[in-house]
């Protein structure tokens, strides 16, 4: 059974009201109920994250949780980055461009619903699987205490730090963002903590 259409919630001024407005009208239009998560319009199905509104500068994006399983015959999905690796966005920059593509913005939705209706997860890689830079691989190997902490951190944290250093361009700073963030490994924080 569908869930009951709300009114489209109202929302602090930004540059795409006609398009926020317009998507989601489609989204509940879909049976999924609005909510706001992380400060933006998030749309659920039985309190499953299906799809949320990301308001940028250039473009308002569409961002489907699981949209690396989405089949996307016309390659309108875009994937977020190197690292994320389970999201993708429909990207728009004007509300006639909404309005072109809701027949496709409907069928991403309702295979993004019956995705999550079927249990579908998204194959993440692991910590294990991403490479460890150089500078910080020198530093568990000579520090027993290091390299025991940096285990104990969840794969998460210890994506974000591999992340974090392997950014960096040179090695000279990548060293000294390892010596940065040493003492949080040691005290068994992530980045953000």
């Amino acid at each position: 059974m569908p869930a009951p259409r709300h009114p489209p919630m109202e929302h602090p001024r930004h540059q795409y009201p006609r398009e926020t407005a317009a998507l989601e009208e489609i989204a509940q239009g879909c049976g999924l109920v609005e909510t706001i998560k992380w400060g933006k319009p998030c749309y659920t199905l039985n309190g499953k994250n299906i799809v949320l509104i990301q308001r940028f500068h250039q473009y308002i994006a569409l961002l489907f949780f699981k949209g690396a399983l989405l089949e996307d015959p016309q390659q309108c999905l875009h994937r977020i980055g190197e690292t994320m690796q389970a999201p993708r966005q429909l990207r728009f920059s004007n509300l006639e461009e909404v309005e072109q593509l809701q027949p496709t913005i409907r069928l991403y939705i309702e295979q993004a619903i019956e995705l999550e209706a079927s249990g579908a997860k998204v194959p993440l890689r692991k910590a294990t699987d991403y490479a460890i830079p150089e500078e910080l691989q020198r530093r568990l190997d000579t520090e027993p205490a290091l390299q025991k902490a940096f285990a104990a951190l969840t794969p998460g944290r210890q994506k974000g730090y591999i992340f974090q250093i392997a950014a960096a361009k040179q090695s000279a700073t990548r060293a000294s963002r390892v010596e940065k963030y040493a003492p949080l490994i040691l005290a068994g924080k992530g980045l953000n903590d």
